[in-house]
């Protein structure tokens, strides 16, 4: 018996509602469908499938090995599809997002590169500091930074980035530099939104933890506005490191209680789980995390 295909033909089972729905789908017989079936139940030593002649109902193993099958078949299809995409050049659409400055400064890099080499592609580059819905809005790939929720979307690791702590040599000759979180308290504050801090921020250092109220004189959405706002001396800003780091190289921004920055945030690319991953996506994959994981470490 062929395994891979007895657990295709049971999910197809489950998935069509009846045993000649399935069969139908599947493009075979009734009675290829019921041996299918019948001989892997056998091989198991279990029922599956409660059937009659109108209906089925999976049995609380059959549930469980549903599951297990549908994610074996995927991981599959993933991998044949990974090595396919190799010996063909990937065409069509492809359409991405990414947050904005995040996009601006590492994605279209990547993203024109990547047209270069592969001149039948086409790629619409989305940057948007909001999350957009890749099924909803038919997005092939997203990139976010930050903690993913737990869903059906597949996530490939390509870094990580800091929440640092910064301002002006200007505001600091003024004001002082703080030695501590809670010295924040008596210093301007500019919160950016889009950073995902709520209304207080966090330090920690060793096992001290430190929450700061945000009380600040300037909050915005945009982070080219909060920079802006940090550059002139309005007060401490809190940033991703990639954010400010130009701003830092020019002598503009100074970083600020760095011992006490919480963990890094981490990078990834994701994409909507699929039995079969169009190989664009693949293709697009393969190629930008490795030079998105470069970027970062740089």
């Amino acid at each position: 018996m062929d395994k891979f295909k007895a657990m295709n033909t049971f999910v197809g089972i489950v998935e069509a509602g009846t045993l000649t729905a399935a069969a139908e789908r599947l493009g075979v017989s009734l009675a290829a469908v019921v041996r299918s079936l019948a001989a892997l139940e056998e091989s198991l030593g279990l029922r599956l499938l409660n059937r009659s002649t109108r209906r089925i109902a999976l049995t609380e193993e059959g549930r469980d090995y549903l599951e297990r099958s549908r994610r074996l078949l995927a991981d599959l299809a993933d991998m044949e599809n990974a090595v396919t995409a190799r010996r063909t050049r990937p065409s069509g659409r492809l359409v991405i997002t990414a947050p904005v400055m995040f996009g601006r400064l590492h994605v279209a890099p990547v993203v024109t590169d990547f047209l270069a080499e592969h001149p039948e592609m086409r790629v619409e580059l989305t940057l948007a500091d909001r999350m957009l819905d890749l099924l909803d809005e038919s997005i092939d790939l997203a990139l976010r930074i930050g903690a993913l929720p737990d869903s059906g979307l597949v996530a490939v690791p390509v870094g990580s980035t800091r929440r640092v702590l910064c301002a002006s040599p200007d505001y600091l000759a003024r004001r002082g530099h703080p030695a501590h979180p809670a010295d924040l308290r008596e210093h301007m504050l500019i919160r950016h939104t889009g950073l995902g801090d709520g209304h207080e921020w966090h330090f920690e250092r060793g096992g001290e933890r430190v929450r700061v109220p945000f009380e600040g004189s300037f909050a915005t959405n945009q982070v080219d506005v909060a920079l802006d706002a940090c550059r002139k001396g309005v007060g401490c800003g809190r940033f991703l490191a990639y954010q400010v780091r130009a701003a830092e190289a020019a002598g503009e921004l100074e970083r600020l209680l760095d011992e006490w920055a919480p963990p890094a945030v981490p990078v990834s690319l994701l994409y909507p789980h699929g039995r079969l991953l169009p190989s664009r996506v693949r293709a697009f994959v393969d190629w930008a995390a490795p030079r998105l994981r470069e970027r970062l470490a740089g």
